[in-house]
């Protein structure tokens, strides 16, 4: 990911605007409620952030959570009344980066966080997920269901972790929080 203009803060208002690649945004009128504007319309992830190689699980696995974040999530800036928003995540050395922007595109904040804390839940959620894939192939479907209930239990563990870290910044609901989590471990999926 380029890198936004950073310092060791955790956060950087910008203005210098950035454009993302176009999805499905809805035009949005002068009056928005608030649960209208405390929403992702766009989310991308950093091409330049994602590994070069991705399992067919891993990429079918963004793109449902992708999907599935544009159609319900809550997410707003804390403090600030600016959406709809569009999210740009990505890698910038070894931090994670939230680059969110207005429904214009303009930038309003970079927030640069370490991955460290959510490094081990990420590893183990990789272990089990590759567990999980090779016992669908083959495994009786109640090994399938133990090894399924663990995967959960790790992405709900992930997402807990992640809200922690984005407590005074970025609100988001429940649900937000394990989609933005699949999309975090896609960005470090070296499987």
């Amino acid at each position: 990911m380029s890198a936004p203009e950073t310092n060791q803060s955790d956060d950087v208002p910008s203005g210098d605007g950035r454009a993302c690649a176009s999805s499905s945004s809805q035009s949005a009128g002068s009056e928005q409620s608030g649960a209208e504007k405390d929403r992702l319309i766009e989310i991308n992830l950093d091409p330049d952030s994602l590994p070069s190689r991705s399992h067919p699980n891993s990429r079918h696995e963004r793109e449902i959570a992708v999907y599935d974040l544009l159609d319900d999530n809550r997410f707003g800036l804390e403090g600030r009344d600016e959406g709809p928003y569009k999210l740009l995540l990505g890698r910038l050395d070894d931090r994670l980066v939230f680059d969110v922007s207005n429904e214009a595109g303009e930038q309003l904040v970079a927030h640069v966080f370490a991955i460290s804390p959510l490094r081990r839940i990420i590893k183990d959620y990789f272990l089990v997920c590759e567990s999980y894939y090779e016992a669908i192939k083959t495994a009786p479907p109640s090994k399938i269901q133990t090894i399924d209930m663990g995967r959960r239990g790790l992405h709900d563990e992930g997402s807990r972790l992640l809200s922690d870290r984005l407590k005074g910044k970025i609100i988001i609901d429940h649900s937000t929080s394990r989609r933005l989590f699949t999309l975090i471990c896609a960005l470090y999926w070296k499987g």
